[in-house]
């Protein structure tokens, strides 16, 4: 792995300004003390919220209502972060290829714009429901705070499987949903990017819909309302491997407090999709061995390690694990059971359960998907002394990159894939250094620890600007 790039100077400052005194008291975010029961307790209460340990938006309000306790987060900032600040469901029809006519169910939840406008991926997906979308969008402010971008948390999706949809099909079903939430997003509002099930072509269809169906003075601006998009239609160099190589960023600067070498780095994946596929790409590349895969078909193993390049090829074509001569096929448990340096989740929430995380061989988790990891399973890796590092952290530079996307379509100046990646790097390394901090100071676990790193911003902007009238 190449030598880490420097930090600017404002980065530093911002950064030793932000270091306290190391405090005595540890704490976890999955301890459940009686004073974080009754705090959260108190929260739902409020807002009316009947607790349901199942339920994946209140499993990640829980994780942000710990977090803010231990940072001393003034209650009506909790009660206004524990709720969106909007959200829209709507239900539209779309023509299908049969000459029918499909309803189609889809939302986008604007969760807080403290920071700046809306920011969030979209994901057409058949798990899409209002829940699931108030989680992420909380996890997306919490992300862009992290990263310090200007940017606040959405996120949003359409109810249905893109592998079920034709192509003709799934150009209806985006341009139809853009035109049915283009009242509550906007360039300078809302601007969405690609999520599950969804890629620059989806981001390309929507950014022309909106432009469009809008006023024809500002359709030369419009543009910037999604990221994420082909490089020929206004996208940015770099942004398909962005999470891939920022998730290096991150491993070079966290693994060695764990006593990790970076430089020789063994890894296994769940979930090949487009993010674990990156991911892979950008880790072997930068010297790390893969030595595992699981996907919906199944797992291959090879502890001399393989090309990823070489099984995308094989999944392109037979799309199936099986036949491929790369490594030996095995069942899920043995790939959780195989031994390396890091298991790296990169498919849907809560896949890694507490029963998974009992056998997991790995030393360390670095979460690529949104929350795959369940709150059993955390307090279970916790207690076997295998450090997670929270999605927040380590899928941030696709939102990073979509950033630099969204000023380069404001200023009408190319980035360079240079730019691109020192940016990414400084961004990536200096969020890394914060989450260290946070753990230095309130001595609780990672994910925990980006979270007070994440909080913290965002109560200094409100203490700054005050709650208005």
């Amino acid at each position: 792995m190449r030598a880490p790039c420097a930090l600017h100077a404002s980065t530093i400052r911002e950064i030793e300004f932000s270091m306290p005194e190391k405090r005595n008291q540890k704490r976890r975010a999955t301890d459940r003390t009686p004073a974080t029961v009754q705090n959260q307790r108190v929260v739902f209460e409020d807002l009316g919220i009947d607790r349901d340990p199942s339920n994946i938006f209140h499993q990640t309000l829980e994780q942000l209502l710990a977090a803010a306790e231990i940072v001393g987060l003034k209650h009506h900032h909790q009660l206004i972060l524990s709720q969106p600040r909007s959200e829209v469901q709507v239900n539209f029809p779309v023509l299908m290829d049969d000459g029918q006519h499909r309803l189609f169910r889809g939302w986008r939840v604007q969760h807080n714009s403290a920071l700046g406008p809306f920011k969030g991926g979209l994901r057409f997906h058949p798990g899409v429901d209002a829940d699931s979308m108030r989680a992420l969008a909380i996890l997306m402010t919490l992300k862009c705070s992290l990263l310090r971008l200007p940017f606040g948390g959405a996120y949003g999706g359409v109810e249905c499987s893109n592998r079920e949809l034709t192509r003709d099909e799934l150009e209806r079903v985006t341009r139809r949903f853009a035109w049915a939430i283009s009242e509550q997003i906007g360039p300078d509002h809302d601007v969405v990017g690609p999520g599950v099930g969804t890629d620059p072509q989806v981001m390309a269809w929507f950014a022309d819909t909106y432009a469009q169906t809008g006023a024809t003075h500002s359709r030369a601006d419009a543009h910037r309302v999604a990221t994420g998009k082909p490089v020929e239609a206004g996208g940015i160099i770099g942004r398909a491997s962005a999470g891939g190589l920022g998730l290096v960023e991150v491993l070079r600067e966290m693994l060695p407090d764990m006593g990790i070498d970076p430089s020789s780095l063994t890894f296994t994946i769940a979930g090949f999709g487009n993010v674990g596929r990156s991911t892979a790409v950008a880790l072997c590349r930068s010297g790390a061995r893969l030595v595992g895969v699981l996907d919906r078909s199944g797992a291959v193993v090879n502890l001399r390690g393989f090309d990823p390049d070489d099984l995308i090829d094989h999944l392109d074509v037979h799309d199936s694990l099986d036949g491929f001569h790369g490594g030996e096929c095995v069942s899920a448990a043995d790939f959780w059971k195989l031994p390396c340096d890091v298991l790296v989740p990169a498919a849907l929430e809560q896949m890694v359960t507490s029963e998974v995380a009992e056998i997991v061989g790995a030393r360390a988790v670095a979460e690529m998907g949104s929350a795959p990891v369940t709150p059993d399973a955390d307090s279970i890796f916790l207690q076997r002394g295998i450090e997670v590092l929270p999605g927040i952290l380590c899928n941030g530079g696709g939102v990073a990159v979509s950033y630099f996307e969204w000023l380069q379509n404001r200023s009408a100046i190319s980035w360079t894939a240079t730019q691109v990646r020192e940016t990414l790097a400084e961004t990536m390394i200096a969020a890394s250094r914060r989450v260290k901090l946070a753990r230095h100071r309130y001595e609780c676990d990672l994910r925990t620890a980006a979270s007070c790193a994440a909080l913290e911003q965002i109560a200094r902007v409100y203490d700054l600007r005050g709650i208005w009238p």
